[in-house]
């Protein structure tokens, strides 16, 4: 168990350092523009899309309690298989958490507006969408994911 959870913490150590360096980049005044991709600085005091921003400083707080809860979870499960991807979903939800108590809202840099105009996200946003999409297949597929 030890073991997992070493390996769980440097993996979410790594996408947490990566994503700040990236954002203090854009805090510190980068910006870009092209005709598909805008890199530019954005507090989101929401989720996706600023759904929920009216939770305002409650927020950090509910995101903070549901990670703990998916790292215990994990923990419990005792599947190494996921270990892996929840390291990259905890170092982005507490990339993202963390900006929420520096800046007061999620650092987002990266607009997209090639044909149809999205939302603004950052690195961390698309590793989470990863580890979600990773443990969804292993969670349906379970002869990727061998039980301890």
């Amino acid at each position: 168990m030890f073991k997992s959870l070493g390996l769980l913490l440097i993996v979410a150590l790594i996408v947490f350092v990566a994503d700040q360096a990236i954002k203090t980049v854009f805090v510190d005044g980068f910006r870009h523009y092209t005709n598909c991709i805008d890199l530019i600085l954005v507090y989101n005091r929401g989720v996706a899309f600023s759904m929920f921003a009216f939770l305002a400083e409650n927020l950090k707080w509910i995101q903070l309690a549901l990670l703990v809860g998916v790292v215990g979870y994990t923990l419990w499960l005792k599947q190494k298989c996921y270990i892996i991807p929840v390291g990259i979903m905890i170092g982005g939800g507490f990339s993202n958490i963390f900006d929420r108590f520096i800046h007061g809202g999620v650092v987002d840099y990266v607009y997209w507006h090639c044909g149809f105009n999205f939302a603004v996200f950052n690195m961390a946003d698309v590793l989470i969408d990863i580890a979600v999409v990773w443990l969804l297949i292993l969670n349906y597929k379970p002869k990727y994911c061998e039980v301890k």
